[in-house]
């Protein structure tokens, strides 16, 4: 029975961790479970989201470029996205759920590239000074076990590549996102039996 739609203000919310680390099996049941409570769910990704937003993920993930310009075209992307469809989607009322957001860009090229947050926090000040995620899912996951769990599941985009030393600079840049602002993130042991992820995710979960 298709369930009956309610009327419920926007939120925003993402799932963050390091590749390889099962967020997007949560993400999915999560839209799954929101939908079931007759919410009008906007599911999405970044970098990516709009068609634009899809080319410079084929960009970003593929092709060789500076630190500089990867960092530019993941808030190009990221400008498209907002304008285009998360903006649209909350002022509407619609619960947007999204793989990765800024926290990627942090923990990435802040943390992992080591370009710093004070830079990726002058691009956020321009692109959504005024939009943070209701809620944050940070899947956290020792590098070592993700990459085994990536090389077992698929060929490595550019980033994937990257070694331990870089996944392990990401996992830290997360990790001290999620500690300054305890009040978004939920932290998850992705290192946990599936079920047991399942069950944090759904118990953690706004209202």
């Amino acid at each position: 029975m298709t369930p009956t739609k309610i009327a419920a203000p926007g939120r925003f919310i993402t799932f963050e961790g390091i590749d390889g680390a099962g967020k997007s099996t949560h993400l999915a049941a999560t839209v799954a479970r929101l939908r079931a409570r007759g919410l009008e769910v906007v599911e999405t990704r970044e970098p990516g989201g709009t068609a634009l937003a899809e080319r410079l993920r084929g960009l970003l993930l593929h092709e060789a470029m500076s630190l500089q310009t990867e960092l530019l075209l993941m808030f190009a992307a990221r400008q498209d996205h907002l304008d285009h469809l998360i903006r649209p989607a909350l002022a509407r009322g619609a619960w947007v759920v999204c793989d990765r957001f800024t926290d990627s860009t942090y923990a990435y090229q802040g943390a992992g590239r080591q370009m710093g947050a004070e830079v990726v926090a002058r691009l956020e000040a321009l692109v959504h000074p005024d939009l943070q995620p209701d809620q944050t899912f940070y899947f956290d996951l020792p590098p070592a076990l993700a990459a085994a769990r990536r090389a077992q599941a698929r060929a490595a985009d550019r980033f994937e590549a990257e070694d331990l030393a870089f996944f392990e600079r990401v996992r830290g840049g997360y990790l001290q996102r999620a500690q300054a602002d305890p009040r978004r993130f939920v932290i998850i042991d992705a290192a946990a039996p599936i079920e047991v992820v399942a069950t944090a995710v759904a118990t953690g979960l706004l209202p």
